[in-house]
């Protein structure tokens, strides 16, 4: 296998590159040291996967795209590269939206890659912000190293606000009521207007813009909810944190969509966030306690699947197995391989058909962890396609992120509404009035879009499409 560094596009600034090409190979004491070296092996460099990457398509940078960054990670484990300020920035601009897994012949596990690496890369900030001694060649360097120290560990962003209060719903239903109260009274148009959300740091001011419009709460889901007919399966439903805050409708769409395919369905107590914050953030203890927090919650031997309806959230449950390498992997490995994503579920047990029309015209977006981690994409044109009266149009580019990402949008607020707005243009030229999305953060992201160009249009899960098509809207 050639090892030279990609070709860079001619606009590019290649030097991460040419650095990581410069050099021997000493020991792997570095942030990648963790990761199975076979994995960086699988990458041949072919460049295929560029085309389906939506940084590079937006920079050109070749450091900004999936085979450059592998060659980056891999050259900071070979400890030809040190991992600074630059190299980071590169690392962290990818959406992990594993795009470039669908696009790659040779069948490269992007997300064993890059999500490990920047759950080193946080301890790496964190041992310099503790003034702990880094070992290796690719130990954090400055200027990086006196960033972190400097800060402490996590900004305050990630702190309280990504890390102690989103994957809390409680604690998320608190903070958002005066949202709520200022949404009622019209106080957030006056602030708008008034041009003081461009006081705002832009993390802050892309939260509150990305805030939808809050109606009165829904009340909670039951413990069970009994099948209507002949009972076909048992299944628990997983709410997660920020879904169950911003979309308890869908969660109620949800379960009636299955209760009417003959599902009786659970809802366990003591359930949480899935961990996707956390770790996708590069904080991994916190993501594991969370996740055996769920698998204690969930009786899983006792129902034929863990549904879940958020991709983002169906996608890390799916991957429990993987993400810890400690005593209880196989019990994360045996719950994990009972999670069904709905749409999945519903398609393999067969869906009953809806009957009431429903005569809109819709796209569908392809959520990026359910089409691409998931491997998900006809499902849901399945399902969607059996309800009576909807015209279902294709979407220009509907696999490509749309700049949510989780929490992408407020992490990289900049490329985030680069890519809503490449989102958005290739909608309007279907000439739909509904957008289809199966992730809280796919709604979010392009509401949040919609709003800002004056544009309406309907934005909702499929499952709340199929409700209403059983009458069960509302």
């Amino acid at each position: 296998m050639s090892q030279a560094p990609p070709e860079t596009p001619a606009a590019s600034s290649s030097a991460p590159l040419e650095r990581a090409a410069s050099g021997g190979t000493p020991p792997r004491t570095s942030a990648g040291a963790g990761i199975d070296y076979r994995l960086f092996l699988d990458c041949v460099h072919c460049g295929l996967c560029t085309a389906s990457c939506p940084t590079y398509l937006e920079t050109g940078n070749e450091n900004d795209s999936p085979r450059g960054r592998i060659y980056l990670m891999r050259g900071v484990t070979d400890g030809r590269l040190p991992l600074d300020a630059e190299v980071r920035r590169h690392l962290e601009l990818c959406l992990d939206c594993r795009g470039c897994e669908t696009a790659c012949p040779s069948g490269v596990q992007y997300g064993r890659l890059i999500e490990p690496f920047r759950v080193a890369m946080d301890a790496a900030v964190n041992r310099a912000a503790s003034g702990a001694p880094s070992s290796g060649p690719g130990a954090l360097s400055s200027p990086a190293a006196g960033e972190a120290a400097s800060s402490g560990g996590p900004d305050w962003f990630h702190r309280w606000i990504l890390f102690a209060l989103f994957p809390y719903p409680e604690r998320l239903r608190w903070a958002l009521a005066p949202a709520r109260l200022a949404q009622r009274l019209g106080l957030d148009r006056l602030a708008r207007g008034a041009g003081l959300f461009e006081l705002l740091s832009p993390r802050l001011r892309q939260l509150i813009e990305t805030t939808p419009p809050l109606g009165p709460s829904l009340p909670p889901l039951p413990p069970t909810l009994p099948a209507i007919g002949p009972r076909r399966a048992r299944v628990a439903l997983f709410l997660g944190c920020v879904a169950d805050v911003m979309f308890r409708q869908t969660h109620w769409a949800t379960a009636r969509v299955l209760q009417r395919n003959g599902c009786e369905v659970v809802v366990p107590r003591g359930q949480g966030c899935c961990g996707a914050i956390h770790y996708h953030a590069g904080s991994s203890e916190p993501a594991r306690a969370l996740a055996d927090a769920n698998i204690a919650a969930f009786s899983a031997e006792d129902v034929d699947a863990v549904v879940v309806n958020v991709a983002g959230c169906g996608a890390m449950l799916k991957d429990y197995g993987h993400d810890w390498n400690d005593a209880r992997q196989p019990v994360r490995a045996a719950w994990a391989a009972k999670v069904r994503d709905v749409h999945q579920f519903l398609d393999d047990l067969g869906l009953t058909p809806p009957t009431r029309p429903v005569p809109l015209v819709a796209t569908y977006h392809d959520a990026c962890h359910l089409v691409h981690a998931q491997k998900i994409r006809e499902a849901p044109r399945r399902l969607l396609a059996q309800i009576p009266g909807l015209e279902l149009r294709e979407l220009t580019e509907s696999d490509l992120c749309c700049g949510a990402a989780g929490t992408y949008n407020l992490t990289q607020p900049e490329m985030a509404q680069r890519l809503s707005r490449r989102k958005l243009e290739n909608i309007l030229r279907t000439g739909a009035e509904v957008v289809v999305a199966a992730n809280a953060g796919c709604l979010l992201q392009i509401s949040r879009e919609a709003r800002a160009q004056g544009r309406a249009l309907r934005i909702i899960h499929p499952m709340e499409l199929l409700a209403e098509s059983y009458g069960d809207a509302g």
